[in-house]
């Protein structure tokens, strides 16, 4: 559902709505613009700059936390899961490369995601998903003019599970941009960690990158703890970046928002194939469309 189905974004009930979830005090979605807006936009725009990534820390209430984090672990068990091999590219395992390339090095992804088909329009990661200030502001922290929700009927908004013993392995993204909320914390571990700005749209820097994923690249890692509520703001088409392997009894849940800075897409037929188990109609109609802003591998 695009934003504008739900009708009047203006109006004093979705004003009301959005600050029963958001912190308004912090983050003034109720006042686009203003003095306090800007100065939450220059301190996000200030740490992309400088690290490829930034947090708005308690960005959902603290009374709705528990909301959050129910409604997620009633997803959870809707998540299409299970493990394979990849690497750090997705890109296929018999890609004809140099033996020394880094995407050689076969990695296990156990993580599952819940399809935004899936998940309520009353669910709070979905009403702020579609609020065109949520979208607003998130699109000034990144610099843009104006953000778009994913065509996609699955991937647009999807929730990211991860079980214990499991972890989100070493990837980029497809997106230059990446909106993401931890819902659920696991008991340990989990940790998002980070490569910033690791490869440039000229450069892959295969020799970085190796080094990370050998295990020699420590001091290229940066790593970060999220708590539920805490909204993430990264560039993760050129950070390498995985979260690590979650230990406890406790699945790590976050919700990942995806737009773009145009409209109409729609992921590729085998990646949704991948990630969610199946393909609609929308995914074959838009096949070989992609449109990609550099050369780099996936």
């Amino acid at each position: 559902m695009n934003s504008e189905d739900r009708g009047g974004e203006g109006s004093s009930g979705h004003a009301a709505e959005l600050a029963a979830i958001v912190d308004t005090q912090r983050y003034p979605l109720d006042e686009p613009g203003g003095e306090r807006w800007q100065r939450v936009v220059a301190r996000a725009r200030a740490e992309l700059a400088a690290d490829g990534c930034t947090v708005l820390r308690g960005f959902v209430r603290p009374d709705r936390w528990a909301t959050l984090r129910d409604q997620g672990a009633e997803l959870a068990p809707h998540a299409y899961y299970t493990v394979e091999k990849v690497n750090a590219y997705n890109i296929p395992l018999d890609s004809d490369l140099p033996p020394d390339h880094p995407a050689t090095i076969v990695l296990e992804r156990g993580n599952a995601f819940v399809a935004r088909d899936l998940i309520p329009e009353t669910a709070l990661i979905q009403v702020l998903y579609t609020s065109e200030s949520f979208q607003r502001l998130v699109a000034e922290c990144f610099g843009l003019p104006q953000l778009y929700e994913y065509t996609d009927p699955l991937a647009g908004l999807c929730l990211n599970v991860v079980a214990p013993g499991m972890s989100h392995p070493w990837h980029f993204d497809t997106n230059e941009f990446t909106v993401s909320m931890l819902t659920q914390a696991p008991d340990a571990g989990g940790e998002f960690e980070y490569c910033p700005r690791i490869r440039t749209p000229e450069s892959e820097n295969l020799s970085d990158v190796r080094a990370v994923l050998t295990g020699s690249g420590d001091d290229l890692i940066g790593r970060l703890i999220l708590r539920p509520g805490d909204l993430q703001l990264f560039q993760g088409r050129f950070s390498l970046h995985r979260v690590s392997p979650v230990e406890g009894t406790e699945q790590r849940h976050s919700a990942i928002f995806a737009y773009s800075d145009r409209p109409g897409i729609v992921g590729a037929v085998e990646r949704t194939r991948q990630l969610f188990g199946r393909v609609l109609p929308d995914h074959l109609a838009a096949a070989g469309n992609a449109v990609r802003g550099d050369r780099l591998l996936d």
